[in-house]
């Protein structure tokens, strides 16, 4: 049965009805789990989600908040490490005083992990939370006049995040470029090591804020593209819906997230190859997106 809720949440996201059969199928799992663990103790409880650019990480947090809502009665937020992205003026002094490519928002080093883990403990707390949102259209934060506000004790925080969980590399890997943007525009090596380093630090925090971990795992990062493209046209979409012609001027073109997703290759094909092991629930997608199984790696317990 389609509730109001699941309703919304199909038309928010524009997904064809079939996805709450498929979801259920395959999500349920993690909430039943959430619940078991809320009634023997009904503290807060925390999912970090992994996943390529274009995987559905998003759809998932949504999809998890809503049914856990419509449940458990209880009040669900979900986050995305997007929407924590320095702003377009703190990236451009990164680009300036570190490496030019630290003007591209994406890679660890250009989001406001402080902000991120202090927003988390504010919802842990139950206080009034204004939550930052950031605007890709524009490639930067918006005012706080348009922050989100949380109000009032939470049960469940679903933060999603194309890096989130991802380790750094050992030194060794960075020495050899892995692509075009890093063979021309950081031969030195220093724009990688400093990502890597950023990755060393306070990311490492806030991903050990989560109680379980998800990943949708891509089958190949030459699905990135594809999915990447998806998105883009889907956010062109949404801005002339909603009239905003000036802001569709900043959708990229195919070449541009050819040249974009460069950025991210090193740490998804990381975290593709290492992260699988790492998690409580393992989601693999084949090239659609569809999901061919599931593993519960870790015990919940």
């Amino acid at each position: 049965m389609t509730t109001p809720a699941l309703q919304s949440f199909i038309n928010r996201h524009r997904l064809p009805d079939s996805y709450l059969s498929m979801a259920e199928q395959w999500f349920s799992p993690i909430i039943t789990e959430f619940g078991e663990r809320y009634e023997r103790d009904p503290r807060i409880q925390i999912i970090g989600v992994n996943g390529c650019q274009g995987s559905g990480k998003s759809t998932l947090a949504d999809y998890l908040c809503t049914q856990v809502e419509s449940q458990y009665d209880v009040a669900a937020v979900a986050l995305s490490m997007d929407d924590f992205y320095l702003t377009k003026k703190q990236r451009n002094l990164l680009a300036r005083d570190v490496h030019p490519l630290l003007a591209v928002r994406g890679v660890p080093g250009t989001h406001d992990v402080e902000l991120a883990i202090n927003s988390i403990n504010s919802l842990k707390c139950g206080k009034k939370t204004l939550l930052a949102r950031f605007d890709k259209s524009n490639d930067d934060r918006v005012g706080i006049r348009e922050y989100s506000m949380i109000e009032g004790p939470v049960g469940l925080i679903v933060i999603e995040g194309w890096c989130f969980g991802a380790t750094p590399e050992a030194d060794e890997k960075l020495a050899v470029p892995i692509n075009d943007l890093e063979r021309q525009s950081d031969a030195e090596g220093l724009w990688r090591h400093f990502v890597n380093d950023a990755l060393a630090g306070n990311y490492q925090t806030l991903f050990n804020m989560v109680d379980r971990r998800v990943m949708l795992r891509a089958p190949s990062f030459d699905r990135v593209f594809h999915w990447r493209l998806e998105q883009e046209q889907k956010l062109a979409e949404r801005l002339r819906l909603s009239n905003k012609e000036r802001a569709i001027s900043n959708i990229m073109t195919e070449d541009d997230i050819r040249h974009f997703i460069n950025y991210f290759q090193r740490i998804t094909e990381h975290c593709l190859s290492c992260m699988p092991e790492q998690v409580d629930h393992l989601y693999q997608l084949n090239e659609s997106r569809a999901i061919t199984h599931h593993n519960h790696l870790i015990s919940s317990d």
